[in-house]
């Protein structure tokens, strides 16, 4: 998929989050996923051809977004996976009523700083709903002016970042990309904090 636009084209985030889901394989056959912001959703693919039952969703403002996760599903031959239109920050019938989750997939869902807190609302949503589970979420270093670390702590949630070398996504074959820039990828886990803050 060549056009850029945000959920049109496999971001190099994807790539790097989906190489984390191919390492842990082994770990992810009857796992409840939920990927947000799923845009062409490879990371979302690669878990159900691992046995994970999936659940794609994007923002419901955005068709053709949707559109494509579900054409992503079929040409990769997954007909069943569920596609649901939820917008971060937003309470709606589709995100009260998803099933349980034990991961919630994010790839450069931290794009635009307005979006940041709707973001880490859903996903404190969630969380809550689900306290065991996990957001599993990769992002690029856009500005060193940007930062979710206080959003993290208004919103009782604690993360760890992930080395990419810890799971061979520090090749730069596999996070390169052809758009102009440099193009540093970062990967964390982010969940609830439990009450001591830790």
């Amino acid at each position: 998929v060549l056009d850029s636009q945000y959920g049109m084209y496999v971001w190099p985030c994807a790539v790097v989050l989906a190489q984390y889901l191919w390492v842990r394989r082994s770990s992810l056959p009857g796992k409840r996923v939920l990927e947000v912001g799923a845009g062409v959703s490879l990371p979302g693919v690669v878990a159900a051809k691992c046995g994970a039952e999936v659940v794609l969703s994007d923002s419901e403002e955005l068709p053709q977004c949707l559109r494509n996760c579900r054409r992503s599903c079929l040409l990769n031959g997954l007909p069943r996976v569920p596609v649901l239109g939820l917008t971060w920050g937003r309470v709606s019938p589709e995100l009260l009523s998803l099933p349980p989750v034990d991961i919630i997939l994010g790839s450069d869902v931290f794009f635009d700083p307005k979006d940041f807190e709707d973001i880490l609302t859903t996903v404190y949503f969630l969380l809550e709903k689900n306290p065991h589970a996990q957001f599993w979420t990769t992002y690029q270093v856009r500005s060193a002016d940007w930062s979710i670390e206080a959003l993290l702590c208004k919103w009782k949630l604690k993360n760890i970042n992930i080395p990419l070398h810890s799971f061979s996504a520090d090749k730069e074959h596999l996070a390169s990309s052809s758009l102009p820039g440099r193009h540093t990828i970062e990967m964390m886990i982010i969940s609830l904090a439990r009450s001591d803050g830790t």
